[in-house]
């Protein structure tokens, strides 16, 4: 028997539509992410809702929590800061589940000696190696998804943090 793969859809880039994206992706629901939270009352699924509507945004132990019983990495899911050249990478990751047909094209970029857009530059060159590798068929839609949703940048910018 072959099983057929949904994809969730993701409404836009926010941290909310993120969340919604991730938790439909691994087939949970609000109650289930809500109890590993640690959540109660009568309402314990409404600041899931809140979440994932964008009402409300968590904080950043509860994203790394829910980050955790997703199994993603907590960039996937964070708060972005879009002056952060960090951010950027995850962002564009996100920006091509969202626009799947969209190209970036960074070919006119040379000679750059920032250390940060290095990293940038090289961490977007991993990511198109994953991606020939998925429309090369040797990995499935669902292990480049994952790549990208546990995507950790090594170099400088990691450094940092």
């Amino acid at each position: 028997m072959r099983l057929l793969y949904v994809k969730p859809e993701l409404r836009d880039l926010s941290q909310g539509s993120r969340i919604a994206f991730v938790r439909q992706l691994r087939y949970l629901s609000q109650d289930s992410v809500s109890d590993y939270l640690g959540l109660t009352g009568e309402c314990k699924r409404r600041s899931m809702t809140r979440y994932e509507k964008g009402d409300r945004n968590p904080k950043d132990e509860r994203v790394k929590k829910i980050a955790e019983l997703l199994n993603v990495n907590f960039n996937s899911l964070k708060k972005y800061d879009y002056k952060n050249p960090e951010d950027l990478i995850y962002l564009f990751f996100w920006l091509e589940e969202y626009i799947p047909n969209y190209r970036l094209d960074l070919s006119q970029i040379k000679n750059i000696d920032d250390s940060k857009i290095k990293t940038l530059i090289n961490s977007l060159l991993e990511w198109k190696k994953q991606k020939i590798k998925r429309d090369n068929h040797e990995i499935s839609y669902e292990e480049y998804l994952n790549w990208k949703l546990n995507y950790e940048i090594k170099g400088e910018m990691n450094n940092e943090r």
